[in-house]
């Protein structure tokens, strides 16, 4: 008897790198070895070089095949197992290990939009819907759309062992949203591909596709995100260290806005729950915020704020890194 192994890695699409994978057929009992790909049709590797290398990093049972049959995530490496220029897990990995110490946790909350037909699920042909309002943790089949696949999605999560936490329908009519978390960095990010891979492959089945875009429809209808919500140990305990940590956040704004998803500039207006983009600030319970600290924390003088700033298709291995090093640097001086 053999199982399958679906091999699913990140490629080097820009400016927003996508999800490829590819089946090997095993034999059972056998251990995942690397295996390689075509790079040059994954803007990877140029034709005349076009080798890469994938290294599996992470499997987890396959909740669509079932039986033996497992999802593999997979860094990219060049053939001197050197990691590949696309490969931004490999430097989180580094960051992990280095602030280790300091226990950094993430929950990832990633927003994203159907569509089918070319407009989003539900959205009458040709025209718009009632404005927004209703439709955020809405109920009924005149309010919500897509339900079927996000209920399947989230048991396809269950039955694989990822952590997720939670599901709502969003604030624009066929926009959903899933929750990681909470976990150290490497493994949120981890999952987040996982579960958007997940999400995309039960998608197919239902004949809608999940896009991550920021800002899926011009005008007054909210973007998505992916609120990006962060504690260490010290923040845990105490208040202070919150503040802090908002502070140090602050001063590393226009880096991080530059490495937090392709279109940030259209969907951080100022409107629809953002601050805009060309600013930086936090409050308590403050969704107009760029970091809010939820008021329960306050309360309980201690817990982990909501940095509100990355786009739904932002790179999870690159804004965990970027928030831990930022935070993490500055509380070691």
């Amino acid at each position: 008897m053999s199982y399958r192994a679906e091999y699913i890695w990140i490629d080097g699409s820009e400016p927003t790198q996508l999800l490829r994978s590819k089946t090997k057929v095993l034999p059972d009992g056998a251990d995942l070895p690397i295996w390689g790909f075509d790079g040059s049709s994954t803007n990877q590797a140029p034709g005349s070089e076009s080798d890469c290398v994938l290294q599996p990093v992470r499997s987890i049972p396959d909740p669509i095949r079932g039986g033996d049959n497992v999802l593999v995530l997979c860094e990219v490496l060049n053939t001197d197992m050197t990691p590949h220029a696309s490969n931004t897990r490999a430097a989180l990995v580094e960051t992990a290990e280095r602030y280790a110490s300091h226990e950094p946790w993430f929950g990832i909350e990633q927003e994203y939009t159907f569509f089918k037909d070319g407009r989003p699920l539900g959205w009458p042909q040709g025209g718009f819907p009632a404005p927004q309002g209703g439709y955020y943790c809405g109920i009924g089949d005149d309010e919500v759309f897509g339900r079927d696949v996000v209920e399947e999605h989230t048991t396809a999560c269950i039955d694989s062992g990822l952590e997720i936490s939670g599901t709502n329908a969003e604030v624009m009519m066929g926009q959903w949203e899933f929750q990681i978390g909470p976990l150290g960095p490497i493994e949120v990010s981890d999952e987040v591909w996982l579960a958007r891979w997940l999400l995309y492959r039960i998608g197919e089945d239902h004949g809608v596709s999940a896009t991550l875009n920021p800002k899926p429809i011009k005008g007054d209808w909210n973007g998505a995100g992916a609120h990006t919500n962060f504690s260490t140990k010290e923040m845990r305990e105490s208040y202070d260290p919150i503040i802090a940590a908002a502070e140090a956040l602050g001063k590393a704004h226009d880096d991080h806005i530059a490495h937090y998803g392709a279109g940030v500039d259209q969907r951080l207006t100022g409107l629809h729950e953002t601050a805009p983009w060309t600013e930086y600030s936090y409050g308590v319970s403050d969704r107009g915020a760029s970091v809010r600290i939820p008021w329960q924390v306050k309360v309980d003088g201690k817990g982990y704020l909501e940095d509100r700033r990355p786009n739904a298709n932002m790179d999870p291995y690159v804004v965990t890194r970027l928030i831990t090093e930022t935070v993490c640097k500055d509380v070691e001086g």
